[in-house]
């Protein structure tokens, strides 16, 4: 049993994957998400800040379910998310397609893809069949 302490509450609780928080305080996080996309869906030109006072959420909070791309910003929207490698706008996520592309590009060529053995040519002095044979 892998016990922990909730970062939100403190309360102890049996760890098993994810964020290391109880269950409590992760179903009132899925409810404040569901209504911060709500008011997305129904302010969708608020920026980051408006979206955190609407709903009692934190900022980054809302900038971490940007990157998990939980959440997608409308086009044109007050908040502006930048790709990390070009710096390219975008609606979710950490990078645009064309990075995303050509690091999956770049990954998928680094990997060691096994080739088939080649059979050795026979050496002359190499018989098909290396009995013993006797002259009578």
């Amino acid at each position: 049993m892998n016990a922990r302490n909730c970062r939100k509450c403190g309360k102890l609780f049996n760890y098993v994957s994810g964020p290391p928080i109880c269950m409590a305080c992760r179903e009132a996080l899925e409810k404040k998400f569901q209504e911060v996309k709500e008011y997305i869906r129904d302010n969708a030109y608020a920026t980051i800040p408006q979206v955190s006072e609407a709903c009692d959420v934190s900022q980054a909070q809302i900038q971490v379910w940007l990157k998990d791309e939980r959440l997608q910003l409308a086009e044109g929207s007050g908040i502006e998310l930048a790709c990390e490698k070009c710096g390219q706008p975008i609606l979710s996520g950490r990078f645009c397609e064309k990075c995303k592309n050509s690091m999956a590009n770049q990954l998928n060529e680094s990997i060691h893809h096994p080739q088939p053995a080649k059979p050795e040519p026979k050496k002359k002095d190499q018989r098909e069949n290396p009995k013993m044979r006797f002259l009578g």
